[in-house]
């Protein structure tokens, strides 16, 4: 069986992400078991390479709609020539580079839905650049959800000391309550366990933070949440066979003693369960989409602008992303099974 083609999106041209796909096409036993090809701009590549001293990548070609990637036998940088990099100043927010990193993301996906690819990596972008380039989405997530139908999907953090799912994610903090539902809840807990059913090869275990401090305290903060709508989807979900523990308060849901206990803590908004992953696992945790009619993993950090072409910056996010997307297209070929999330 040949080798998986996985595509690794460059990011934004201004980030920390060109250096980061140079910096993983250095070493073969980075992406060994899988070909990656980046879909970027090769002058921005090799204009890094030059300023932060680093291989430039060696084996180029332009992108091409029919471009047939089962062909690519090697580490490849698919150059889409959209930035005249003599003139592109890093570190800084720019439509250009907005309309760059979209136009990779929208072409990758495009190859993956079509089946020229097994599956992507994408690097990091910049959410004000999307923007600034007439792109309105809040991030990778809700482009890939939208571009693969909208079936319903979430966003999934992984590492070997903590993954965590999430019922929300780019909102903001006073839109988060209206959006919990008990159906979107349950949502992402059958999401959940389906993903992490391949992750430990057994039925996992769940735990669901509550939203208000406390977990609400029995109704003395927030609006009833954990009674009206979280602790339902909670029961519901073990009506369903699901081993579920919650809702718990967030403080209190990460404590070293309980986190070996549980497979996934499941986090009603964004930064509950950021904050937790990357103070743990900031260097090597993966960001997955579950529901996904295809494979898509992703680094779990920013663009890091203030670092940005200065040889700061480091690959292990995205040497275990496109791993993580070699072993789930893999997985997929195998069994013919929807992609989750497999740990190395």
């Amino acid at each position: 069986m040949s080798l998986p083609r996985i595509i690794v999106t460059m990011g934004d041209p201004g980030g920390v992400g060109p250096e980061v796909c140079l910096r993983l096409l250095s070493d073969p036993t980075h992406y060994a078991g899988c070909v990656p090809v980046v879909f970027g701009d090769a002058a921005i590549l090799q204009r890094v390479a030059e300023t932060c001293q680093l291989p430039p990548a060696i084996h180029v070609v332009p992108f091409q709609d029919d471009l047939d990637l089962q062909a690519i036998d090697q580490a490849t940088v698919v150059d889409f020539g959209m930035i005249d990099a003599a003139r592109f100043e890093p570190g800084k927010v720019t439509a250009e580079g907005g309309e760059a990193c979209y136009q990779y993301i929208m072409m990758a996906i495009d190859f993956a839905l079509a089946g020229k690819a097994d599956g992507i990596t994408t690097g990091p972008i910049n959410k004000e650049a999307l923007h600034a380039a007439k792109h309105f989405y809040p991030g990778h997530t809700e482009i890939f959800i939208e571009r693969c139908g909208n079936q319903p999907g979430c966003m999934m953090l992984t590492s070997q000391e903590l993954t965590c799912s999430f019922v929300t994610t780019h909102v903001g903090y006073r839109d988060v309550p209206e959006l919990l539902t008990i159906e979107r809840i349950g949502e992402v807990i059958d999401l959940t366990v389906a993903a992490m059913r391949k992750i430990r090869q057994r039925e996992p275990r769940l735990l669901v933070c509550g939203l208000n401090p406390h977990a609400g305290e029995h109704g003395l903060f927030g609006n009833r949440e954990e009674e009206r709508i979280i602790e339902p989807a909670i029961a519901a979900a073990r009506q369903r066979g699901v081993s579920i523990d919650g809702p718990v308060p967030p403080d209190t849901a990460f404590l070293a003693e309980r986190r070996p206990l549980y497979d996934c803590v499941v986090c009603m908004y964004h930064d509950q369960g950021h904050i937790p992953l990357k103070a743990l696992a900031f260097d090597v945790a993966v960001n997955t989409t579950l529901g996904l009619s295809l494979v898509r993993t992703s680094v779990d950090h920013g663009t890091a602008f203030d670092i940005a072409w200065q040889g700061k910056a480091k690959v292990s996010s995205m040497i275990h992303a496109v791993r993580l997307a070699r072993d789930l297209a893999s997985d997929e070929s195998e069994h013919g099974t929807a992609p989750a999330a497999k740990l190395e």
